[in-house]
């Protein structure tokens, strides 16, 4: 039946953490599976993060046109590699029959899958409004404990790290100990693998967005490959005509990544 393709888009113009999500991937994708790895041009948005909702607006036309070409590469699955969900039911518009997912609601369902309630560890309280949200729309509003802020920026989170490590354990025990969290997510997160030693230390299961956006992807894209699950296009779901994609010219180019990283199937 020929490999999976899933594609994990680092969704801003700096390719500087495309080495450490391919390094994930290696470590936990199935071994029919393909992975790519890509980032946006510079000038689509030269930033390291997308904190600020203003930095959002500028790479969500990269993240449309990044879907709409990774659809017409036949690529079965796209995750979009920001716990923001930045432009994701965007993004689902022009991906035609390909999956589109991202790291908060593939965490959330997971997390639904581990336990009754989930508590979300976030860097700041900034990010809160909008990650409850997403948490709303999803219909796990009844379901978590809270949101605990570490206050540190995306940034901050490599300046020290010893001092993070023990903010986001701090953070955790309140929201298990306290507030009787069954699991948790990291909203941003310290290493690759981290999420292990917040769960040896604090007994619960503690999810890793950008491995949960990956493997929500690759999930999917089995589940599309071995039983016809093909997501809907319809309603609210609604593509824009071909007719007029052609016309406007904006997001059907296809040249749209700055960088990629290949991992082969096994």
């Amino acid at each position: 039946m020929g490999n999976l393709k899933v594609m994990y888009l680092n969704p801003v113009g700096t390719p500087a953490y495309d080495q450490v999500f391919a390094d994930m991937v290696r470590d936990v994708r199935l071994p029919g599976t393909e992975v790519h790895i890509t980032s946006l041009k510079a000038e689509d948005g030269a930033f390291t993060h997308i904190e600020f909702r203003s930095y959002e607006n500028v790479v969500s036309t990269g993240i449309v046109r990044a879907a709409r070409a990774a659809a017409a590469e036949g690529f079965d699955a796209f995750a979009i590699g920001c716990f923001y969900d930045t432009a994701l039911h965007d993004a689902r518009e022009v991906s035609g029959s390909m999956i589109v997912t991202a790291p908060c609601v593939a965490a959330l369902e997971i997390a639904a899958s581990l336990s009754n309630r989930v508590g979300i560890i976030v860097g700041r309280r900034k990010w809160v409004h909008q990650m409850n949200a997403t948490v709303r729309d999803n219909g796990m509003a009844e379901r978590l404990s809270g949101f605990y802020a570490v206050d540190l920026g995306v940034t901050e989170f490599q300046a020290n790290h010893k001092r993070t490590e023990e903010r986001l354990y701090e953070a955790g025990r309140r929201a298990v100990e306290e507030d009787f969290a069954e699991a948790l997510i990291l909203g941003c997160t310290l290493e690759i693998g981290f999420n292990r030693k917040l769960e040896e230390r604090l007994g619960v299961p503690v999810i890793d967005p950008s491995i949960a956006a990956f493997k929500r992807a690759e999930y999917a894209a089995v589940l599309k490959r071995d039983c016809g699950l093909v997501p809907s296009r319809a309603w609210s779901c609604e593509a824009p005509p071909e007719s007029e994609i052609a016309e406007f010219g904006i997001i059907g180019d296809g040249d749209v990544f700055g960088n990629r990283i290949r991992v082969e199937a096994d």
